[in-house]
């Protein structure tokens, strides 16, 4: 065997240029690095890229989280710990009870949220996914708008006071104005996204004059507008309902509702169909409008924005507007349509800070949002289902939601635990690490 005694190396940029080295005898011979492999397979790398898209990392994020909360019910099952008393003599029944928990609940969230197949009949069982719409749709109007404000490097917490300003000028207009339908619902709802564009580009002008925290200015009008919609509705003449000395509203005209979409006792209505709107008009804003670069440009990095010739301030205020309007928006269909008899102080229902959730979980794209928007008021419809039939709290269905939100912000997490390729930004580290470390020992 020959012995082999270099004289000298030459390595490429990253190891992968040819070795010459040279032997005992005097004999040159070339060498191919360790480190060199030939490329995988067109179909490996295809894999490979699908493996690493966001679109697989929400999916399991969402696996995960229901497995979680597979886990949650069973641990809270009577019937369970009953059977727990006995595993180590017999484990199957604590298995089977398990089982049942978890089939039964999840069961139960289908039959709430998409389709019931224990119902007599056809309407009845597709009556479960109009609910599902039904919940949505001012989900994703307000995850809408708090999905744009993040475009912009905003932190929106503000959907909620922007919502009941917006329900407060609707309510004002659906009231008070007599008219025909084609006049009085599109009445309704510019009232509805001009009082939330308000209340939302108040908060823009205040950061982009004074440079003032988006998120405490948005804490503070959450207040701010949820006493005043209390005062409105307990002072006689304004909002409160005439005959009456509770604060709640008068009945939302029949002329400014949203007609339902295929009559009782299917629940969805035209509002959906206007947030399909919002959504498109989300979408070309962002993505194809120049004002919608300028906002993502300011999102990914204001001072080279500025240093571009852009008007920061002016994209600010116009961000937190347009957020504010499809809060608004929101607000109008909890009013137009999801309560239509009267309201109170509580008419937002918790939708501000749900559409937070929706937002994070749709990555603040607009059919993203849309998507996220679905499954929530999936969750949300389908909880109740759980809730009568299995008696499964639906504090199970918050937990879930909240594990969602977890392990999407944390998609290293997610690769992790699924054993998924990195993404780039971490192969790039690697890469950048493993040359600094061949430098360091050829040096």
């Amino acid at each position: 065997m020959t012995d082999q005694n270099p004289e000298s190396t030459n390595l490429g940029p990253g190891g992968s240029d040819p070795v010459m080295t040279r032997t005992a005898q005097g004999e040159t011979q070339t060498l191919t690095p360790i480190d060199e492999v030939p490329p995988p397979p067109r179909q490996n790398q295809l894999i490979r890229e699908m493996l690493r898209s966001n679109i697989v990392t929400t999916i399991l994020a969402i696996v995960l989280a229901m497995l979680i909360g597979g886990v949650l019910i069973a641990v809270t099952d009577p019937e369970v710990q009953r059977a727990a008393g006995y595993f180590f003599a017999r484990p199957q029944d604590t298995l089977l009870a398990a089982w049942d928990a978890v089939a039964g609940a999840y069961s139960a969230l289908f039959r709430g949220a998409i389709f019931n197949y224990t119902a007599d009949s056809f309407v009845r069982a597709i009556k479960p996914i109009t609910d599902t719409l039904n919940f949505a749709t001012p989900l994703i109007a307000a995850g809408l708008g708090v999905g744009l404000a993040f475009r912009v490097g905003l932190f929106n917490i503000g959907a909620r006071g922007q919502m009941l300003i917006g329900i407060a000028a609707a309510a004002f207009v659906a009231i008070n104005v007599q008219a025909p339908m084609v006049i009085h619902l599109p009445l309704t709802i510019a009232a509805g996204i001009a009082g939330g564009m308000v209340w939302g580009g108040l908060v823009g002008f205040l950061k982009a004059r004074t440079g003032a925290h988006e998120v405490i200015l948005t804490i503070m009008l959450n207040f701010v507008a949820f006493y005043f919609l209390s005062w409105l509705l307990a002072t006689p003449g304004l909002l409160q309902r005439p005959g009456g000395t509770q604060p709640i509203s008068p009945p939302t005209p029949p002329s400014a509702q949203f007609p339902s979409m295929f009559g009782a006792p299917l629940t969805v209505n035209w509002g959906f169909i206007v947030a399909i709107a919002a959504t498109a008009f989300v979408w070309w804003l962002i993505e194809r409008s120049s004002l919608g670069f300028r906002m993502r440009a300011v999102g990914e990095n204001p001072f080279a924005a500025r240093a571009a010739g852009i008007n920061v301030e002016r994209v600010i205020i116009y961000a937190m507007a347009f957020a504010g309007g499809l809060a608004g928006l929101a607000g109008v269909n909890q009013i137009a349509g999801t309560i239509t008899s009267g309201f109170g102080n509580h008419i937002d229902a918790g939708i501000g800070f749900d559409a937070i959730t929706v937002a994070l979980l749709g990555r603040s794209r607009a059919w993203g949002v849309f998507a996220a928007g679905i499954l929530f008021g999936a969750l949300k419809a389908g909880s109740f289902t759980m809730q009568v039939s299995e008696d499964i709290p639906v504090d199970i269905v918050v937990v879930v939601q909240a594990l969602i939100v977890l392990f999407i912000a944390a998609p290293p997490l997610i690769r992790t635990i699924f054993f998924l390729p990195k993404d780039d930004s971490e192969l790039s580290a690697k890469k950048r690490a493993r040359r600094a470390a061949k430098a360091e020992v050829a040096s």
